[in-house]
């Protein structure tokens, strides 16, 4: 009686369909690039126009002088630094000039940031110059 023991592996034929499959999944995820969210683009907009209120704050207290934050339809600017773009995916309403004080006030106001169907709202306090994102 002749005995058969098979070894472990792989055949040819198995390696040839997995690499088959692989060259697949990898035209398709390249053909349809990098995913993209809205969502994402308009949470990631407002974590940067909340950043730069407060760094804005922060510096007019810091230097002793009035700080002002522009908002247009493609970004915003901070003071005297460059110009900072967003998504086109987000659209700004609202006030379109925030100007901090020395002493921390801001002239206050309200910035909604539209995104697809969802809007973020940030807010800054006159009096405190405090800013929060709702």
């Amino acid at each position: 009686m002749v005995s058969r023991r098979r070894t472990g592996g792989f055949t040819l034929i198995e390696m040839i369909v997995v690499l088959v499959v692989l060259g697949l999944a990898l035209t398709l995820v390249l053909t349809h690039g990098p995913m993209h969210s809205q969502r994402l683009d308009l949470d990631a907009a407002a974590r940067q126009v909340v950043g730069a209120l407060r760094l804005a704050r922060s510096r007019a207290i810091a230097e002793d002088r009035a700080v002002a934050v522009e908002f247009g339809a493609r970004g915003y600017q901070l003071d005297r630094d460059a110009p900072v773009t967003w998504s086109t995916d987000v659209s700004p309403k609202g006030d379109r000039m925030i100007r901090f004080t020395p002493d921390g006030a801001s002239s206050g106001g309200r910035i909604v940031l539209r995104g697809g169907q969802r809007d973020v709202a940030i807010g800054v306090d006159w009096l405190t110059g405090r800013v929060v994102a709702r």
